[in-house]
């Protein structure tokens, strides 16, 4: 498993920072600047990619493809971090797929953390996941096309990307570079192994709702401070479900970003100021 490594590679203060199901860490470039450049004492911010995404290998059985395994490679790199340099204080933020990874970490009392999770920051997931939504990610998963540019690339993401949220032509390009890699046969494809859509493709709704106990025993066992963050037109975490994530569990700290849906890509000043004042707040 990849990751990149912004900051102080011995700094005691480290930031996790995780990307959604078909993305990779390159995402948290904008974010991970913002931490460095606003923050009073020494940080590692470690953007990984999960693996079958980015830089990371791929799974020869795609049934791995699933939350507990990510889970388990999350402990690992946690603990070669602090075989690095010892950790000494612990923070997560997860978009969509990594703030599941995220709830896996934080909910499971007793696994063997450097040091429990300071404060949660969970970007437009909760508990419950609306059966539309997975619907609509299933409609364009695994297909990784084949692209001439760059630029060619980045309006195919565009055109299933639009809740994302308004972006500026640039900003958009950036965030798709570390998006494609070399096609075999020429021109770029999208960076992900398309066997993740595998065990995608499989859940069915029954599944999906017997699955939400579990998260909220999850939800309900993390002790980190935590900060919900719901784009407005979110299809992925309803207001119902995030009004109910203030209520119990951690009690979170709900914020919600007008014109943007599933999910906030954490680039907007409003969106960095929130995440970086709570991640750097004493």
């Amino acid at each position: 498993m990849a990751y990149w490594r912004w900051g102080e590679p011995a700094a005691g203060h480290v930031i996790v920072c995780v990307h959604g199901l078909s993305r990779q860490g390159r995402d948290f470039d904008v974010l991970a600047r913002a931490l460095l450049a606003r923050s009073p004492f020494p940080l590692r911010v470690i953007c990984p990619d999960v693996v079958g995404r980015g830089r990371s290998d791929w799974l020869k059985d795609p049934s791995g493809y699933l939350i507990p395994h990510y889970v388990a490679d999350m402990l690992g790199l946690l603990a070669d971090l602090n075989q690095r340099s010892e950790v000494s204080t612990l923070d997560w933020l997860g978009t969509s797929m990594g703030g599941l990874i995220g709830l896996g970490i934080c909910g499971h009392p007793g696994l063997p953390l450097p040091v429990p999770v300071r404060r949660l920051v969970l970007n437009d997931v909760g508990p419950v996941i609306q059966w539309a939504s997975l619907q609509r990610i299933g409609e364009y998963l695994g297909k990784t096309g084949r692209f001439d540019t760059l630029q060619q690339g980045a309006d195919a993401m565009w055109s299933v990307s639009r809740t994302f949220g308004p972006h500026t032509r640039e900003q958009w390009l950036d965030l798709s570079r570390a998006m494609v890699r070399p096609h075999p046969e020429g021109g770029l494809c999208l960076h992900y192994d398309p066997a993740i859509a595998v065990p995608f493709g499989s859940l069915t709704e029954e599944a999906a709702a017997s699955g939400e106990k579990a998260m909220w025993e999850l939800y309900d066992g993390v002790t980190a401070a935590t900060l919900l963050l719901r784009g407005a037109e979110s299809d992925l975490l309803s207001s119902e479900t995030a009004n109910e994530m203030t209520r119990r569990g951690p009690h979170a700290r709900l914020i919600e970003f007008a014109g943007v849906g599933h999910a906030p890509t954490l680039i907007a000043a409003d969106q960095v100021d929130a995440v970086t004042g709570f991640l750097l707040a004493p």
